[in-house]
């Protein structure tokens, strides 16, 4: 059995290379290459959670599970919101054959995965990104969108002032080169009001992004919020926009961004038009028109990670990277 650790999990896997890999799994997904269960979790005091997350990729060979803690609170103590492990079998004997560090992976694939909805349905001209929220996920999603969008301006808000200075400075260090204006707003509105993309990527469990900010022609990225009864955006932006999800079945179980205003009565159980797997394969059509605002509602998938984990055990066996361990 091989140990791939969080350095090497970076070492590894790119975000270019990830955007690919994530495109061919939920393709795989929709055509049924790839099966996965609905995540179980268990709750854990203080509104914590660690969840279990299994799946088979049929073309890999590949069985596994992702097994995470969720302490959304963590950031407080300056450690990881997100923690936890990638196992990998192998599907034709049943062996083990890796443990890769899954906090690293969640870091990298939910951006990927964001920039695959991105491809598929922001305007292709889409220059301004807003970032609502300054963790690691907004630093992930920052990379992300710029591999995938002309960026030009971003703008960034948090609840805490000094984290979106800090992350502004960050950006301007790493991206500065390319020319791409940065700007750290004192709210969410002012920070989404021009926007083309937004991104939110909070532990807020309530609206921290209003419908009636969101200008046509907006895409949207929902991807902090991952329980029924917590969401980052309000009923009216959910109305307002042509919804699309990595997997239904997570959707109508697990994302409150959907399942609130449905209980509201806002929008109906046809809303979601379609999961990204869908268009990648084309059974589904994307964004209706140019002044239409997109939302994709993501949750994570356990077939994502056992792919991101596949192509960096893969990378690591060519590389010789990890540590071998008789288990």
């Amino acid at each position: 059995m091989l140990v791939i650790t969080q350095n090497e999990v970076k070492e590894l896997l790119t975000m270019q290379d990830c955007i690919g890999i994530m495109e061919e799994v939920l393709a795989d997904l929709a055509t049924g290459q790839a099966v996965q269960s609905l995540r179980s979790v268990v709750p854990v005091r203080g509104g914590n959670l660690m969840g279990l997350m299994p799946a088979y990729l049929k073309r890999e060979e590949k069985v596994g599970a992702k097994i995470i803690t969720v302490f959304p609170d963590n950031h407080a103590k300056r450690l990881p919101s997100h923690q936890g492990f990638v196992s990998l079998f192998n599907a034709g004997t049943g062996g083990l054959e890796a443990i890769v560090d899954g906090r690293q992976i969640t870091a990298i694939r939910t951006a990927a995965v964001s920039a695959v909805a991105t491809k598929l349905l922001a305007r292709e001209a889409a220059a301004t990104l807003a970032v609502i929220g300054t963790g690691e996920q907004a630093r992930s999603h920052i990379e992300a969108m710029l591999l995938v969008r002309p960026i030009r301006r971003i703008t960034i808000w948090g609840p805490n002032p000094a984290h979106a200075a800090q992350l502004k400075l960050e950006t301007e260090q790493r991206y500065g080169e390319a020319g791409i204006i940065v700007e750290a707003t004192p709210t969410a509105e002012q920070a989404v009001a021009e926007a083309d993309i937004i991104c939110t990527v909070t532990a807020s469990t309530t609206p921290v992004v209003q419908g009636e900010w969101i200008r046509a022609g907006a895409h949207v990225n929902a991807v902090g919020a991952c329980r029924a009864k917590d969401r980052e955006l309000d009923s009216e932006l959910v109305r307002r926009a042509e919804l699309y999800v990595d997997r239904r079945e997570s959707a109508v179980n697990e994302a409150g961004d959907y399942l609130i205003p449905l209980a509201e009565g806002v929008i109906t159980e046809a809303h979601i038009r379609g999961e990204l797997g869908e268009l990648l394969t084309g059974s589904r059509q994307g964004r209706g028109s140019e002044q239409a605002i997109t939302l994709f509602k993501a949750l994570g998938l356990a077939s994502e990670d056992l792919a991101a984990a596949g192509f960096i055990l893969k990378e690591a066996i060519r590389l010789h990277k990890g540590t071998q361990i008789d288990f």
